[in-house]
């Protein structure tokens, strides 16, 4: 599916709706090349509700720009590997994008992205964050706007430590985030553990991990479970009446998960880099023009993926996509106006971020998520030591 975008209205009227198109806006540059952006996403099967607001928040980034030269085209990786290797070799090879970005999960980035910037190409993360890709495997073409896989666990990891944790039982998913978030709790929780355990991509009955919970003699729980997964656990721990607290990042607790499960979330702690109550004037504009496209509160993941549009647009209005080197000083620039505030590129062009710690909340008949303190500030990813750039 291929989109392109002319200015037009929103159908918005008032000052946040101005704010928001002249935060976002820009047009090519006299003799600039157009761009081609090629977003590949999970829209389908376990965890389509992570992708489709990574392409809604990128979209809307690009349509507030209006008629800046761009084109994006998008596609379906399914949370499979192999599809997402399929479609990004037709749109590199096919299609001719220039840059690749949208993908969720950190085992389809590093099926994609080396791939990707071993063709010249650019790849900038709305999302996946692996360490291998922050440190030894840092690569010139290669960005993360969103952070990197640790922060939000390592954001965490010390909450939990101010809590007064103990002996937290920690649980994820076995692919590489999940192998990230638990080293990131743990390098700055640095206590003892009940129990750690690895659970299956796509799991939905946890009633074996929630039996060991109820064994271990766990005095705090701290899981990453994105997207289905952190429904059905949050449900099931619910029902097990165990009552043990509980601290998560954002991707336990986003916008789909806790309208899910509903008052079961309620007041649980949870990190996160953003959130929709960030006071500044780019998050409050995005905010509301995102509920008025498309009727939802934003997500982490779709402030992530407006940010990305947002970053590609001002490296566009600065320099020619067929300029590679012009490019890249252009992205590294960071010249754009962040729904997080400040933003600034680390030396492996990961986000230097704060990160907050939100209470999950209920607004009228909404859930949703408020912040009530800072759990780190000014934080680089550890792997960016390693990186050579």
């Amino acid at each position: 599916m291929e989109v392109g975008f002319t200015r037009k209205s929103f159908g918005l009227l008032g000052a946040t709706a101005a704010v928001a198109l002249a935060l976002a806006g820009g047009a090519l540059a006299e003799g600039h090349s157009k761009l081609k952006v090629g977003l590949i996403t999970t829209l389908t099967g376990g965890g389509a509700a992570l992708g489709v607001d990574i392409r809604d928040g990128f979209l809307l980034g690009i349509k507030q720009a209006g008629d800046v030269g761009i084109d994006v085209v998008v596609e379906d990786d399914q949370r499979k590997p192999d599809v997402a290797v399929k479609v990004a070799d037709k749109m590199l090879q096919s299609e001719k994008v220039d840059i690749m970005t949208g993908i969720v999960w950190s085992n389809l980035a590093l099926a994609v992205a080396p791939a990707t910037t071993a063709q010249g190409k650019f790849y900038i993360s709305p999302n996946a964050g692996p360490a291998q890709l922050a440190g030894r495997g840092c690569h010139e073409n290669y960005f993360n706007v969103a952070w990197q896989n640790d922060g939000l666990h390592e954001a965490a990891g010390a909450h939990a430590k101010e809590l007064g944790f103990e002996k937290p039982f920690i649980l994820a998913p076995n692919y590489p985030a999940g192998t990230d978030a638990l080293t990131g709790f743990k390098r700055t929780y640095e206590g003892e553990l009940a129990g750690e355990l690895f659970t299956q991509l796509g799991q939905t009955d946890y009633a074996a991990e929630i039996a060991q919970i109820r064994a271990s003699g766990a005095d705090g729980i701290f899981f990453f479970l994105p997207g289905g997964m952190g429904i059905s656990f949050l449900k099931q721990y619910a029902d097990s009446g165990i009552g043990l607290p509980v601290v998560g990042p954002a991707f336990s607790f986003d916008q789909t998960i806790v309208g899910a499960v509903g008052d079961a979330a309620l007041g649980i702690h949870n990190t996160a880099q953003w959130s929709p109550d960030l006071d500044n004037e780019a998050s409050k504009a995005f905010v509301e023009t995102f509920k008025a496209e498309y009727g939802r509160i934003p997500s982490i993941y779709a402030q992530q993926a407006f940010d990305t549009a947002n970053l590609i647009v001002s490296a566009s209005a600065k320099a020619d996509i067929k300029d590679s080197d012009a490019f890249r000083e252009a992205l590294r620039a960071a010249d754009f106006v962040s729904t997080r505030g400040d933003f600034e590129f680390g030396n492996n062009q990961h986000p230097i971020q704060d990160f907050y710690v939100r209470e999950v909340v209920k607004d009228g008949d909404v859930y949703t998520n408020k912040i009530i303190g800072i759990a780190m500030e000014d934080r680089q990813d550890v792997y960016a030591a390693e990186c050579k750039l």
